[in-house]
């Protein structure tokens, strides 16, 4: 006989590859990334990296190059916002992992999404990924920019 647990709280677990790019002047891209449902309309922000050191939160100022996201949640948040707001990356993978206990997605109800990821960099350019997915279905998606932004790849896991 086969006793049942508890069921493990599901988990989204975002890879993120910043491109070291060829430039006379490299300016670390800020990035946002959220949930939208299948119909577009905001579910939950992940991260906004963004330069957090300017005084005067001159910083948050330039949160409106993030286009999508500052039109669909940004300029209704709250910055800087707990757990998900923190200082611009380097060229190089960076690895977030969401748990659906507390945090942005505790909320979330099961259903069909689209993980955004956008980056836009001064004296650069923009770019916009979408990655659908199931929640709290186990499955992957990948996808990769074309400037800004290079391999994404979206685990979601029990």
């Amino acid at each position: 006989m086969l006793a049942a647990g508890p069921a493990l709280p599901a988990a989204l677990d975002l890879a993120i590859e910043l491109p070291q790019l060829d430039v006379p002047r490299y300016h670390r891209p800020y990035l946002a990334a959220w949930v939208e449902t299948g119909a577009g309309e905001p579910a939950a922000t992940l991260a906004v990296w963004y330069d957090t050191r300017l005084r005067d939160d001159l910083g948050e100022g330039w949160l409106k190059e993030l286009r999508q996201w500052w039109r669909a949640e940004g300029e209704a948040l709250d910055l800087p916002a707990d757990a998900i707001s923190g200082a611009t990356r380097a060229p190089g993978r960076h690895d977030l992992r969401f748990g659906a206990e507390g945090g942005p997605l505790a909320e979330l109800p099961p259903g069909s999404y689209v993980l955004k990821v956008e980056a836009a960099r001064e004296k650069g350019g923009r770019e916009v990924l979408s990655l659908p997915f199931d929640w709290p279905v186990p499955g992957e998606a990948q996808g990769a920019g074309q400037t800004e932004l290079g391999a994404v790849r979206l685990t979601v896991s029990r």
